[in-house]
């Protein structure tokens, strides 16, 4: 099963360059003319793609909103501001190395520094 992701306009611009470089399928809110789009609608993208959601926004977390039983995974990147675009990209694609080859749909993944957290 190969991967497919759809990534958030507030994650780096690099990041779904990076995830196709490790051979993953991924695409940028950005490049598919979802810029300034509300998060319902990105996400309604993401599922209607059976993709996987990357985000940095916190509102994807939240169970009401997007209910886990519902989407293809939601992963939210909780990585410090500061944090250098390569050093996010990194971890990203280290977390989803340690995910394997895992079903993401109806999960909620968080990737923290040096943690990944799981919510079904």
């Amino acid at each position: 099963m190969t991967a497919s992701f759809l990534v958030d306009e507030d994650m780096p611009r690099s990041t779904a360059g990076a995830l196709r470089e490790a051979g993953y399928q991924a695409e940028d809110v950005r490049d598919v003319g979802l810029r300034g789009h509300t998060d319902q609608e990105v996400y309604a993208c993401a599922q209607a793609h059976a993709t996987t959601l990357i985000s940095a926004d916190l509102g994807f977390s939240n169970p009401w909103r997007f209910p886990s039983r519902a989407h293809s995974g939601i992963i939210l990147v909780r990585l410090p501001n500061e944090m250098p675009t390569a050093l996010v990209n990194g971890a990203l694609i280290n977390a989803l190395g340690n995910l394997g080859n895992e079903d993401l749909a109806g999960t909620l993944i968080i990737v923290e520094p040096g943690r990944i957290r799981r919510r079904r």
